[in-house]
């Protein structure tokens, strides 16, 4: 039962995010396996999380969503609940940043760059499904149930700001396209 469209569209999101996850699982399982990949496509996977999962959505979350409840709902910023919703999006990024150093080794030659592949890769997809479920089932109905409506307001303006420009850049388009694509390469039988 969500009622602030800024949620409603950061838990679409989600599902999108999770999407690439299978897709990210797949890729890695097959570079363990020594099966047909494209190379190429993880920095494109990489280059989705970074702009939408990361700069995107998780955009919003840090500086829209948790900066206001960290500052309107004091037992939930003395919990450390949302300092662990940005400690995650970091190590998020550390595990991107370690993929793609892992991704040029591996197109310099070397072979053993597989391993790092695989291991950020999936850490990753670990990482971000446990997040985004704990954001979906705890954060978010934090934010429905403990925000004043001054709070949410605010909330629904500036998320919506971002989203507008969002759109005149065509980025969930973009990104949908590339998704819908690497199913098909990676998950359709």
């Amino acid at each position: 039962m969500i009622y602030l469209e800024s949620i409603r569209i950061m838990v679409e999101e989600h599902e999108n995010i999770r999407r690439m996850l299978k897709i990210i699982r797949e890729i890695s399982y097959r570079v363990m396996t020594l099966g047909e990949f494209d190379i190429e496509d993880i920095p494109r996977i990489i280059d989705f999380v970074r702009t939408y999962a990361d700069k995107h959505h998780h955009g919003k979350e840090e500086n829209i969503l948790f900066e206001t409840m960290n500052k309107t709902i004091e037992k939930l910023a003395k919990s450390g609940a949302i300092t662990g919703m940005y400690i995650e999006h970091d190590l998020g990024r550390l595990y991107m940043g370690n993929l793609e150093k892992a991704v040029n080794r591996y197109k310099n030659g070397d072979d053993k760059g597989r391993l790092d592949i695989i291991a950020n890769a999936i850490s990753y997809a670990d990482l971000l499904d446990r997040h985004i479920e704990k954001e979906n089932t705890a954060m978010y109905r934090f934010a429905e149930n403990m925000l004043d409506s001054e709070s949410k307001s605010y909330i629904e303006d500036e998320c919506k700001k971002v989203e507008d420009y969002a759109s005149k850049e065509g980025l969930q388009d973009k990104y949908i396209l590339l998704l819908n694509e690497l199913e098909r390469k990676y998950l359709k039988a």
